[in-house]
This record gives structure tokens, C-alpha cells and sequence, in this order.
């Protein structure tokens, strides 16, 4: 995959190496800024976020020990990012609607958000209540070794980053991001209800269709983005395709206990999640991403 030389995103909050590198995202000044805006004038949360944004500026600090690779790695995401948001601004520009791009949070270990607080085991994982995505890039590694995502490319004199499993990675920001988007459409929100009236299995029944849309969102996203930038290379949609498979529930629990519980699964099989990534990228089109609406999944 081909990502240099594009444009960064400044929506990135490096939490790693012992500081923070703060771009266009929120601070607690932004947040009491909010929240006097919405108490006293009554403007809702999501508008006084972006007043409070517009207010506070653009802020920088960088991680105090920003390694060679840190750098390396932040300078990948945020150009991941930049892609989302260049894609789904005139996406959703087309239906009369704003894009309000996510942050995107680097951290190492663990990290607290509006969603309470995780770890690096949680893997990365996209927070509705302050609208960010949390990445521990830890998680990179852990793919090209413990998953053995490394896909199928000539390797020579390419760097550790493009080394292996770099669409693979991408692919996780976009599935992120795809949440993200199903925030802003509501359908998250209207999930989380009919969740609450059902019971285990429909509500899990729920979840995997949600996180089915976020692949299909994911493989949308990566048809556009490729007919805007051509970033595409050989082998990175089975670099994803592999991905995918590896992060299926009935692959982890064969994996972790030799059986599955398909009840229990709340992300899709293996085989979903690959054609519902596969029909995004083969469609382009956001319709066909109506899991909600399809008989089968």
C-alpha cells in the first residue's frame, strides 16, 4: 500500500511515550467551555464540542520520548485518517449532511475515555461518547506476529512500517472510522435501544450486524479512496481479506477453547466479515451496507 506522500490528519492525540500530542482534538478547557455553552445557552453537546473546538485552537505537545518508530507510526495513522476524512466529507456532502471527522487517540497500555478505561488487550476500539477512536499501535505488531497478517507483497527496501500487514492496518482505522460514521447516522444510537428491550442473543444478533456494516463501511471506504489516490498494491485486499478471517468470533474461539458458541458471537464470522469488507469495496455504494435490512448475513 502507497501512503507517503499524502496529507496528515490533525485530528490525532498521541497519548504515548509520557505526553500528549494534541491536534484539533478537545482539552478539558474545550469540555468546561461545552458545557457552560450548553447549560446557560442551551446548545446541544455535539454543536458546543465544535464551538468549544473553534474556541480553543489548535494545541501541541509532543510525547516527551517520540521514538523513531512512534514518529513512524503516528505519521501512518494520521495519513490513514486523513484518507477517512477525505472520503466520507463528500460522501456525506451528496445527502445534505456535515462530516464531523472522529479524533483519533494514541496510547500505550492503557488509556481512559468517555467509555471508561481499557487496555491494549482491548484492542482498538471506537468510544460514541466523545467520538474517538483509541489505538494502541501495539496492536500493528501484534498482527504481523501474533496473527500472522503479513499478506503477499515483494517486501525489498521498503520500511519496517510498509514491511507487512500495512493495509491490514489501514483496514482497522477504516472499521473504526466506520463505527464513527454509524454514529453520526444514528444507527448506533437506535442499536443501543432495541438492544436494551431484547434479549442476549438478539442484542448479540444486533452487535454483529453492526460490526458487519463497519467492515462493509471499511471496504467502501477503501474502493474510494483508491479510485482518489490509487494507494491500492497488489495483494493488500487479501492483506485485509486475512485480516478479516483472523479477527472472525468462530476463528478466536476455535482458537482460544476448539469449539465456537455462535450465540455468543457479537463481530461476525470469519466468512462475514470478509464478504461484507468485500462487498464495500466491490459496491462502493453506502446502500449495500444495509446489514440491518438483509435476510442473511
Amino acid at each position: 500500500m502507497q501512503w507517503r506522500g499524502r496529507r496528515q490528519s490533525n485530528n490525532i492525540e498521541d497519548r504515548r511515550g509520557g505526553g500528549v500530542k494534541k491536534v484539533g482534538g478537545v482539552s478539558i478547557f474545550g469540555l468546561i467551555i461545552a458545557v457552560i455553552l450548553w447549560q446557560v445557552f442551551g446548545i446541544s453537546p455535539e454543536t458546543t464540542l465544535g464551538v468549544a473546538q473553534q474556541i480553543q485552537g489548535q494545541t501541541t505537545t509532543a510525547p516527551t520520548h517520540e521514538t523513531a518508530d512512534m514518529a513512524e507510526s503516528r505519521a501512518f495513522v494520521a495519513t490513514i485518517l486523513a484518507d477517512t476524512e477525505d472520503v466520507w466529507t463528500p460522501i456525506f456532502a451528496q445527502s445534505g449532511h456535515h462530516y464531523q471527522p472522529p479524533s483519533l487517540v494514541l496510547f500505550s497500555g492503557a488509556v481512559q475515555s468517555a467509555c471508561g478505561s481499557a487496555t491494549s488487550a482491548s484492542g482498538p476500539f471506537y468510544c460514541p461518547a466523545d467520538q474517538k477512536v483509541y489505538l494502541d499501535t501495539q496492536f500493528f505488531r501484534d498482527m504481523r506476529t501474533q496473527m500472522g497478517i503479513t499478506g503477499e507483497k515483494n517486501h525489498t527496501e521498503l520500511t519496517r512500517q510498509d514491511q507487512a500487514a500495512d493495509f491490514a492496518q489501514a483496514y482497522v482505522i477504516a472499521h473504526e472510522v466506520g463505527h464513527h460514521v454509524q454514529t453520526l447516522l444514528g444507527i448506533s444510537q437506535q442499536v443501543r435501544q432495541a438492544q436494551i428491550k431484547a434479549n442476549q442473543t438478539v442484542a448479540n444478533n444486533l452487535s454483529v450486524r453492526l460490526e458487519l456494516q463497519a467492515d462493509c463501511f471499511a471496504g467502501l471506504w477503501a474502493r474510494h479512496n483508491h479510485e482518489r489516490t490509487q494507494f491500492l498494491q497488489q495483494g493488500d485486499i487479501e492483506e485485509a481479506l486475512d485480516a478479516a478471517e483472523k479477527i472472525g468470533d468462530d476463528y478466536l474461539q476455535h482458537k482460544a477453547h476448539g469449539h465456537a458458541v455462535p450465540d455468543s458471537f457479537t463481530h461476525g464470522t470469519s466468512t462475514q466479515r470478509k464478504n461484507w469488507f468485500y462487498k464495500g469495496f466491490e459496491t462502493g455504494d453506502v446502500h449495500q451496507c444495509d446489514t440491518f435490512s438483509a435476510n442473511q448475513i
